[in-house]
């Protein structure tokens, strides 16, 4: 696109960025793993593999947009080397974004329509623990209220984008991502003066090598690797789309550190949130949905002023998804400008149709489809949407990513480094070139087939055996488009 915006300032560009990675899995899956593996000694092995895993494949993806100008629909195809068979990865990146709107959009309703649930205070003390968990059965099991809610986050997000990259994604982004960081601090510190709150505190920030040993240090160090290796949203070009509208006057090392540090920052928040105000009322902290729609709304309920709290609580999970959902949307619009030529408007018409009809199986699922159990007793319609992209996409197109700023056949090193380097600011260091070769791409392989080992295992032998098809299938894919040749014209 010969007119392509880029943002205004670095600022619009890293809290664009965080608020991609800033998702509401982080904050109701990291306090409670956290915690539950060890307290500050997983934070930091989670530190460390946040570093050695997560951060070099943001620079990587940030490098193919800023350098393409592109979508991840387009980009492979404009830096690819004769030969390169990297191209053949638009069509899942594309898959991927859509997969993650199919039931992202959905949960950002959950948190809006909770939001105003609390603002008009339908939580109240008279309530009992199962009234308050009625309410979100109630929820889940009326496929027009939850499709109001979907479509109503569809709307709001897909308006953001129709104004443009500068006016709408990145104005309203930096005041939801600004507000969010006011909110999360506000939230963390009423819930540290909350009476029995340090306890919480030292169940979620003190070195607890007990804890670590009762779970197995493998499992731990697997814990914090996966979580440090999800925790940025990498691999379907979400994070390239955002360094498409970059300028070039900074090098792309210290703001991947900013970004990275942000999402950390609201991951470690979000604890200080959720862990004190737990204890403080005799709760355990649950990991899932439960945490965030059943426990918090029964301990606000309790707390002098905890209408106002749970509505500031909603306020800023709905900050948060929606941050995210416009940062997918975006590069969804790109995708559709890049490759049909569409104009914004009739883009944002199109695509606004095409999420809502595709966000009606993920809704159907907890009601009508409801005996549709993809994963085996138990799931849902959503867990599978979730496992395609968190499971599969995510990491293998993270290793796509990677093996293109690495191979020759790809971009390669030395165009990767170039770009990367570019500008005023801090460089990508040469000598990790060997450990991107070689080292990191076997830990994503090794991350991907323990993650398939850990959902599938306890499930019996022909699931495990089944979905195990499923992943070579994958593995496959990947190896042909990163090892594979093309003799097509480009």
């Amino acid at each position: 696109m010969k007119n392509r915006e880029t943002f205004s300032s670095r600022l619009g560009f890293v809290l664009v960025s965080a608020g991609c990675a800033v998702g509401i899995g982080n904050v109701w899956k990291f306090p409670y793993i956290c915690g539950k593996f060890g307290g500050a000694a997983f934070i930091l092995i989670y530190l460390l593999f946040l570093a050695i895993l997560g951060f070099p494949i943001l620079v990587c993806e940030f490098a193919v947009g800023r350098a393409s100008r592109k979508s991840c629909a387009a980009s492979f195809q404009a830096l690819q080397a004769e030969g390169g068979n990297f191209h053949r990865y638009g069509p899942l990146g594309m898959a991927g974004n859509y997969l993650l709107m199919m039931f992202y959009t959905t949960v950002a309703g959950w948190m809006m329509c909770y939001f105003w649930k609390c603002l008009v205070g339908e939580f109240s003390a008279a309530m009992t623990t199962e009234q308050v968990a009625s309410q979100f059965a109630s929820l889940t099991a009326s496929p027009w209220v939850m499709l109001f809610w979907a479509v109503l986050a569809t709307a709001i997000s897909f308006g953001i984008c129709a104004l443009g990259v500068v006016k709408g994604v990145e104005r309203i982004t930096k005041v939801m991502m600004l507000g969010l960081l006011g909110l999360i601090v506000v939230l963390a510190v009423h819930s540290l003066l909350l009476p029995g709150a340090m306890e919480g505190v030292k169940f979620y920030l003190v070195p607890n090598f007990r804890a670590m040993a009762e779970q197995g240090v493998g499992n731990v160090i697997f814990a914090a690797m996966s979580q440090a290796f999800f925790t940025l949203s990498l691999g379907i070009g979400s994070m390239a789309i955002c360094g498409s509208y970059k300028e070039k006057s900074a090098t792309l090392t210290g703001d991947a550190l900013s970004v990275t540090m942000l999402d950390t920052f609201v991951a470690l928040m979000a604890g200080l949130i959720i862990i004190p105000a737990c204890f403080s009322f005799g709760i355990e902290p649950d990991a899932g949905p439960s945490l965030i729609f059943i426990t918090l709304p029964n301990i606000f309920i309790q707390m002098a002023g905890g209408r106002i709290w749970g509505a500031l609580f909603f306020l800023f999970m709905s900050f948060a998804s929606v941050s995210t959902v416009v940062a997918v949307f975006e590069n969804i619009l790109a995708c559709s400008m890049d490759l049909w030529k569409w104009g914004r408007g009739k883009a944002v018409a199109v695509n606004f149709v095409a999420i809502v009809v595709l966000s009606i199986p993920c809704v159907l699922g907890f009601n009508v489809l409801s005996g549709f159990q993809p994963l085996g007793p138990g799931s849902v319609i959503l867990d599978l949407e979730d496992f395609l992209v968190s499971y599969n996409l995510l990491p293998l197109g993270s290793l796509v990513y990677l093996a293109f700023c690495i191979r020759r056949r790809g971009w390669g090193w030395e165009n990767f480094l170039a770009e990367a380097n570019t500008g005023r600011g801090l460089g990508f260091p040469k000598w990790l070139r060997g450990y991107m070769t070689w080292v990191l791409p076997v830990i994503v392989v090794v991350i991907y087939c323990k993650g398939y080992w850990d959902l599938f295992a306890s499930k019996g032998t022909v699931y495990l055996l089944s979905w195990s098809a499923v992943a070579i299938a994958f593995l496959g894919l990947i190896g042909w488009i990163i090892f594979g040749r093309t003799t097509e014209r480009r």
